[in-house]
């Protein structure tokens, strides 16, 4: 008779405390989210969350990361078809359909709340997720810059800023609506600024 795995036992464990962190968050606000109620509806105790996880946010931050996983862990890419323009309202429309999903809308808020006022959390949020995802987005727009649809001189960082950063302003400050209409003129407004620029 094998003896059990004791690493496949805590996986199993921290899968069932990030699972029941998600399915709290759909009951509660997050601010009435305890530890106690983590481990009582994961079926661990106290200490086993508090041995993983420094805070609740941190349960959070990870518990965001699992229902984010769908690329098997490689790192994240932007679609390149050659058309900048269809490829970026592709990738805002899927982002703008994460923020309104009813399952991620209050993590996602949550955990924006406490990044903001934790800075291990931040760093963590920076190094795991928002870097990642950053680089992603430069990786593309230096394919557009190759292929001639961008200016040569475009400080991207900055792009990425333009183009992402009034989705999630608007989101988080106004609730929305990041309608079809928004994202396609968020686009169009940001590229026309952004294309090389016609000799005098």
């Amino acid at each position: 008779m094998s003896k059990p795995d004791p690493a496949r036992r805590n996986e199993s464990s921290r899968r069932a405390v990030l699972t029941a962190t998600l399915d709290l968050l759909q009951e509660v606000p997050y601010a009435q989210l305890s530890i106690e109620g983590i481990a009582t509806r994961a079926g661990v105790g106290k200490q086993t969350i508090y041995r993983w996880w420094p805070s609740k946010a941190a349960v959070l931050f990870d518990a965001f990361l699992l229902l984010s996983e769908a690329d098997g862990g490689e790192p994240p890419e932007l679609p390149d078809t050659g058309d900048l323009r269809a490829d970026l309202i592709l990738v805002l429309r899927a982002t703008a359909t994460e923020l309104d999903s009813p399952q991620l809308a209050e993590p996602m808020r949550a955990l924006a709340t406490e990044v903001a006022h934790d800075a291990g959390l931040a760093a963590s949020y920076h190094e795991r997720l928002d870097a990642p995802l950053r680089e992603a987005k430069r990786q593309r727009l230096r394919s557009a810059q190759a292929a001639g649809e961008l200016a040569d001189d475009l400080d991207l960082d900055v792009a990425v800023d333009i183009i992402w950063g009034p989705v999630l302003n608007r989101w988080l400050q106004h609730g929305g609506p990041l309608s079809d209409v928004y994202l396609d003129a968020l686009v169009d407004t940001a590229l026309s600024g952004m294309r090389p620029r016609r000799a005098q």
